[in-house]
């Protein structure tokens, strides 16, 4: 599964980032993201879901029904490929700012 989700797209790390410390819904994971991202991250409803689905499928995060919504939640597959992620963006900064000059 790390092989599918490494390097992850900046909408589904965003979205399984978004979920990993507090349940949420479509909506609310979209206004997070946007939050996150001082507005310039906009998942549509088409991209976010298509990402959900997919990501319940593989078994990264799970979907249940509350109050009439859709709630998502990180499973700890999830957590642990986006812990993989960070580790993976910590080596690429750290290689960028050795090789980079200011």
């Amino acid at each position: 599964m790390f092989e599918k989700y490494i390097p992850m797209t900046e909408a589904t790390c965003y979205i399984l980032l978004s979920i990993t410390l507090k349940k949420k819904h479509g909506y609310l994971i979209m206004q997070h993201v946007k939050e996150m991202t001082d507005g310039k991250i906009t998942i549509g409803n088409g991209t976010l879901y298509g990402i959900l689905n997919r990501m319940v499928e593989d078994g990264l995060i799970t979907a249940e029904m509350i109050d009439q919504k859709k709630i998502y939640t990180a499973t700890p597959l999830g957590k642990e490929i986006l812990l993989a992620e960070q580790h993976r963006l910590k080596m690429l900064l750290k290689n960028f700012n050795t090789l980079v000059a200011d």
